[in-house]
């Protein structure tokens, strides 16, 4: 049964792929910690001293760079559900065509 028509699944496939690339390396940048990324990581007002500061930063990073990559677990879910319309329309379209010959016989 589909749930989309073949131009929005397209349409899903294209934005689903991006997605998944974009945000592993996003994932992958993160677990790495980049310092270009450090801007977006949860604010710290609070720490004892440089060490404690280093650990909640890390923790900062590893929590992101966790959350890039779920979020890419979905997009990959929706991947395979977008990419399963085409075949599901296509086997509907077929019957319909067998039945349209079976009818002109």
């Amino acid at each position: 049964m589909a749930c989309c028509g073949p131009k929005l699944s397209l349409c899903g496939l294209i934005i689903s792929v991006w997605g998944i690339v974009q945000l592993a390396l996003m994932g992958v940048f993160y677990y790495i910690e980049a310092v270009a990324l450090a801007e977006d990581l949860p604010e710290i007002h609070e720490y004892q001293n440089i060490t404690d500061f280093y650990s909640k930063m890390t923790m900062g990073y590893q929590q992101n760079a966790y959350n890039c990559w779920i979020a890419a677990l979905l997009y990959l879910i929706t991947l395979v559900i977008c990419s399963s319309v085409e075949p599901a329309q296509g086997v509907t379209r077929f019957k319909h065509n067998v039945y349209l010959i079976i009818q002109l016989c």
